[in-house]
Parts: C-alpha cells; sequence; structure tokens
C-alpha cells in the first residue's frame, strides 16, 4: 500500500463533560474526506487514544470509517501495551476494512524494553496482524525511542510497510531512510495519476459497479437487471515502494521530504490540511523557494500550538478554523484567555 502525502492525526471529539461525541468526529471526517489529504489516522496520539476504553476505541474506529470518503487511506491506531490486546484492536480494525495499523511502542516498561523485547513485540503483531502494519515512535509522549537498529530489522518483515516517527529530528529520519534502503520491494496498486490504491476502495468500486443498470432496458412495463459495466470504475496500474517513512512534525515537514521521507501524519493537519498539503506539493513540484515559504508559514504553528500546548491547543485551532475541537478530555483543561489569543494571532494567516 502507498503511503504517500499529508495525512491528518485526528482528534477524538467529546462533550463538556467528557462523553464521546460522535457526530463531531463525523462532522471532521466529512470535511476531511473534501480536502486535498491522502488519508486520515484515527486513535493516535492526537486522538487521544490513551484517554478511551476499549469500547470507545471501537466505537470511534466503526464511526470514522463510516464516514470517510472511499478515496482516502485509513490507518487504526491499535498499539497497546501487549501483542494480545493490540492483536485484538487489529482484527477490530480489519473487520471495519481500515486499510493499515498504526502501532505505537510499548512503553510503560520501557526500563526493561530492550531491542529484543522490542522486536518480539513488533515482530509477533505483524506476523498474526490480518492488516499491514505501521511502526509508531513517539519519544515526546512515550520517552521511548525506537532504535534505528530495530526499525532496520522490522523493515525487512513482510507485513510491516512502513513507520510514523514523531522525533521531529531531520537527521534521524535521514538515518531511517538509509538504514531501511535494503527493505524488500513492494509492488502496490495505485491510480493513474499515482495515488494510493487500497483493497477496501477496490472492493467498493466493485460494489458500485454491481449497481449498474443498462439504459436501454429502462421502459415502460420492463424489468430493469443490473449488469456489471464493460469497464471497472477505479482505473489502477502499479508502482513499486520500499519501506515509507512519515514525518511526525509539522514544522519539519519540508526538510523531512527531502532526506526521504514520504510524507507526514501531522495533528497540525487537523486544523490547516491545506496548509501542510501546500508544503508537500511545493516538495513534489521541486520548488524550494515556495516550500520554505510554505514550511514558515506553519512553522510556528507546529511549535507553539502542538508541540507546547499540545492536544488543548490543536482542538481550540480546530474551532477556530471550522471543525469542531471541543474540550480535551480531563485530567487535560482548555486554553486559557492568553493562550487562547496566542493560537488566534497564530492562525491568523492560516486559515482553511
Amino acid at each position: 500500500m502507498l503511503l504517500e502525502g499529508v495525512f491528518a492525526a485526528v482528534t477524538t471529539s467529546f462533550y463538556p463533560d467528557g462523553r464521546p461525541y460522535w457526530r463531531k468526529l463525523e462532522h471532521n471526517l466529512e470535511r476531511y474526506s473534501r480536502t486535498p489529504l491522502s488519508g486520515m489516522v484515527l486513535l493516535g496520539s492526537t486522538g487521544e487514544a490513551v484517554m478511551l476504553s476499549d469500547e470507545e476505541s471501537r466505537e470511534a474506529l466503526r464511526v470514522a470509517v463510516g464516514a470517510s470518503a472511499a478515496d482516502k487511506v485509513l490507518l487504526a491506531g491499535v498499539g497497546r501495551e501487549s501483542v494480545y490486546e493490540t492483536l485484538r484492536l487489529a482484527e477490530y480494525a480489519a473487520e471495519l476494512e481500515y486499510d493499515a495499523v498504526l502501532v505505537r511502542t510499548p512503553h510503560y516498561y520501557r526500563k526493561q524494553m530492550r531491542p529484543r523485547e522490542m522486536l518480539t513485540y513488533y515482530q509477533a503483531v505483524a506476523d498474526r496482524s490480518p492488516l499491514p502494519v505501521v511502526l509508531y515512535s513517539v519519544p515526546p509522549c512515550t520517552a521511548y525511542e525506537l532504535p534505528i537498529e530495530v526499525v532496520a530489522e522490522l523493515a525487512m518483515h513482510p507485513n510491516i510497510i512502513g513507520m510514523k516517527d514523531s522525533s521531529g529530528n531531520v537527521q534521524r529520519i535521514g538515518e531511517i531512510v538509509k538504514a531501511t534502503a535494503g527493505a524488500k520491494k513492494r509492488t502496490v496498486p495505485v491510480t493513474t495519476v499515482f495515488a494510493a490504491v487500497t483493497a477496501r476502495m477496490l472492493k467498493g468500486s466493485a460494489e458500485e459497479n454491481s449497481t449498474f443498470v443498462v439504459a436501454d432496458q429502462l421502459t415502460a412495463g420492463g424489468i430493469a437487471v443490473a449488469v456489471t459495466p464493460p469497464a471497472p470504475v477505479l482505473k489502477t496500474r502499479t508502482r513499486e515502494v520500499g519501506f515509507q517513512l512519515l514525518a511526525g512534525s509539522a514544522q519539519t515537514l519540508y526538510p523531512s521530504l527531502d532526506v526521504g521521507a514520504t510524507g507526514g501524519v501531522l495533528a497540525l493537519a487537523t486544523f490547516a490540511p491545506q496548509a501542510c498539503h501546500e508544503v508537500y506539493t511545493a516538495w513534489k513540484d521541486r520548488d524550494a523557494a515556495l516550500g520554505e515559504e510554505k514550511q514558515q508559514r506553519i512553522a510556528a504553528a507546529g511549535v507553539e500550538i502542538v508541540g507546547k500546548l499540545g492536544i488543548p491547543g490543536i482542538k481550540y485551532a480546530l474551532d477556530l478554523n471550522g471543525y469542531f475541537g471541543g474540550r480535551p478530555r480531563m485530567p487535560l483543561l482548555p486554553l486559557v484567555a492568553e493562550e487562547q489569543r496566542l493560537v488566534e494571532e497564530l492562525l491568523a494567516d492560516v486559515k482553511n
């Protein structure tokens, strides 16, 4: 499967009393589906996944897949501290026809998480996961960074297709790209313009075909019979890809792409998807001057809103830009007035 472009790290919506507000999650995903985003990631760090019960996690995945456009790649965050629980959620995501699973590093017992333990964890998950696995290293939240030598070995697994690295360290991203360059190439389906095609998209296309009705049969008193049209709705070709690395920091997106990242899973893309996509587009067009301009436009917001204010800042920014942010789940608290003004100033030129 192709992992290129910008993905939104979707938030989870809550009522003021902390109950999940599923209709607002649907609202956000319906809006993302009309943007140039490549896809959406559910139940990552930005999604407050650690704040949700297992039942809520499953419902979030169910609601999201029903509200998303068929042409967007969907990744489900399923990382748990044990292999057993991670696989349980991965199997549920497969039932819902997600395209891949994002598996963060187990970290509660990080002092005992030597390379041997981490290799065992991910290999055991990948061996049994019904969906392709994307590694997820997020040291700002876990205080654990997946070692590059471990990533290099895991990249050889046939069911591990890539990684999201949220270190924000461009040098490290470049080193991971070099360390995984020897991973076996995969032939994946893409559209005629080289956008991602997944099994879910192909199935949806086939289902659309099955309801086609020949116009000549729509006569008075006649019976219309559904037949397959002469050509498929979704035309595809193939492309070779290796181990695909997604950056997790908007403020370093362009330089990360320059050293080999294939895209980014960005919290900033939840409230400014167009602005993030413009950085990626400038890089694709090899327009360094425009890329620098677009990167600088979002850099301060990435540092201050996402990096320092975190979930409360992201949710306030969502409210400002026409999405639903609402409150974070306690013990996280909404922004105070001074923090709100800062977000407003930073987003004055970043609207969607």
